[in-house]
């Protein structure tokens, strides 16, 4: 029953949520009063460790010792639910037919996919900007189209903003490092894909999608259309 293949359907569409997001762009004003553009950065890591990357400080060397500059952002997969909504026949098959060889796979399996965004700032204005640039593109989807297989090419996957959750610590001494932290929590509505199945050579290399075929009609006064 159980046969290794790999065709990385779920890695493609980790990659393409995280596309979504490499370019979010924030406007700082440095010491001279000058304004710039930086560019937040992002990273594939879960929430309680990359906080703890902002907490701790990080050794190069036995005498120098850095902590990770903030801005940044952060994404990761919370996890997959089945989805019987849009589940189809599990017997019917999928077809690709080229000139040497004649591809097949039984009919994915729809799943949602959770995931979850942070986005770490000193303060509340720098989030705001984060904020701004991503909410408007979601009301409440934004659809991507990903090439899963050579089956399933150009596959419409709508992804979901469900949550958003705006933190900030307060707590500790002057000498704490601010945190504050928005939580995005987004449902990719997309597929599982079995495996693909390659036969021989079809019979023909023509292959009929259509066909138009004539009728003809008399009605009672004689006339033929």
């Amino acid at each position: 029953m159980f046969t290794y293949y790999k065709n990385e359907s779920i890695r493609k569409l980790v990659i393409g949520f995280g596309n979504l997001f490499n370019n979010i762009q924030i406007e700082q004003i440095n010491t001279d009063n000058s304004k710039r553009l930086f560019t937040v950065p992002l990273s594939y890591a879960p929430k309680e460790k990359f906080i703890k990357r902002l907490t701790e400080h990080s050794s190069i060397s036995d005498n120098t010792r850095i902590e990770i500059g903030i801005p940044q952002m952060a994404f990761e997969l919370a996890g997959l639910v089945y989805d019987p909504l849009r589940r189809m026949n599990k017997l019917s098959k999928k077809t690709n037919y080229s000139s040497n060889t004649i591809s097949s796979m039984y009919t994915e399996t729809p799943y949602n996919f959770v995931f979850n965004l942070y986005a770490y700032t000193r303060n509340i204005e720098e989030n705001l900007q984060i904020l701004e640039q991503i909410l408007p593109y979601f009301s409440p989807e934004f659809v991507i189209s990903l090439n899963m297989n050579e089956i399933n090419q150009s596959v419409d996957v709508p992804i979901v903003l469900s949550q958003t959750n705006l933190t900030q610590d307060y707590e500790g001494d002057f000498s704490t490092r601010r945190q504050v932290v928005t939580t995005y929590q987004f449902t990719a509505k997309s597929y599982v894909y079995g495996n693909i199945v390659n036969s021989g050579a079809p019979t023909s290399n023509v292959v009929i999608n259509t066909s138009d075929t004539p009728f003809t009609f008399t009605d009672s006064y004689g006339l033929t259309a």
